[in-house]
């Protein structure tokens, strides 16, 4: 749900149970949300979690990206 500021201002008690019953809550300015009210459990857990790789590499970019073949070729030479 999205809060007008001014409700949120004049409600802010009900704002934060429903952020602690509900969830995050997003509140608005002209229309566009400008802050969200969460409860600090959540607001720790966000805090702390960092992205595995994975799911970095698997944020990448989005619709059909492919890598392109792996050429596998007679190496290179190394000399010791």
């Amino acid at each position: 749900m999205a809060w007008q500021l001014q409700e949120a201002k004049a409600k802010f008690s009900q704002l934060v149970q429903k952020a602690l019953d509900e969830g995050p809550q997003t509140v608005t300015r002209h229309g566009k949300g400008v802050v969200v009210v969460l409860s600090l459990p959540e607001y720790e857990k966000l805090k702390q979690r960092k992205p595995s790789l994975k799911e970095v590499l698997m944020s990448g970019p989005e619709g059909d990206f492919e890598l392109p073949p792996r050429v596998r070729g007679p190496g290179r030479k190394v000399e010791f």
